[in-house]
């Protein structure tokens, strides 16, 4: 059993074809389109790692400016609530793995004060997948508490704060050792 579909909310009884997201889902409206990730949700084995990867072009387009970037995520953040919910009820399923949109807030939040080197990058993405996927609390008492778009999106939120606070720690002990980004090129 994979890691994303031990995140699902969804019972086991629920049968395959339910989960399966067709591309007239998908394009069905824009907050499906959104919620799915665009399609990255639609892979068919770990949709929340496709999800999360295509958040990384995104936050490379981000502003570099750490209060207008906060200001984004809190909007993004406001709107998956809404989206995330919509699609669910569309699809039927509460919390289907496919929507990913929760991973790419939950991702940007991670890199939130992070230097967008591919190092950090890849540091924040699998920081932000251990803490997804592992749920320790209070991410997994969030993930299953906390029902509609808002519990769709609240661990994966947490999860980001947690490897944002990792990501910082790692880069003040890189700094406490001399090692700079520079010195890692």
């Amino acid at each position: 059993m994979s890691a994303d579909s031990i995140n699902s909310h969804e019972p086991s009884t629920t049968a395959p074809e339910k989960l399966r997201v067709t591309p007239e889902q998908l394009t069905a409206n824009p907050a499906n389109f959104l919620a799915l990730g665009a399609g990255s949700g639609l892979a068919p084995k770990a949709p929340g790692t496709f999800g999360t990867l295509a958040a990384i072009p995104i936050v490379l387009v981000m502003p570099s400016n750490v209060a207008i970037y906060s200001a984004i995520v809190l909007v993004l953040f406001a709107a998956g609530v809404w989206l995330c919910d919509t699609c669910a009820n569309n699809l039927g399923v509460h919390d289907h793995p496919a929507i990913v949109f929760d991973e790419w807030v939950g991702y940007l939040i991670t890199m939130v004060a992070a230097p967008r080197s591919w190092m950090f990058l890849a540091l924040g993405f699998a920081l932000f997948r251990l803490f997804d996927i592992l749920k320790p609390w209070p991410i997994g008492m969030a993930d299953k508490r906390v029902s509609g778009g808002l519990g769709i999106m609240v661990d994966d939120v947490i999860a980001g704060v947690f490897a944002a606070i990792s990501l910082q720690l790692i880069m003040v002990v890189m700094g406490l050792f001399g090692i700079t980004l520079s010195s890692l090129s």
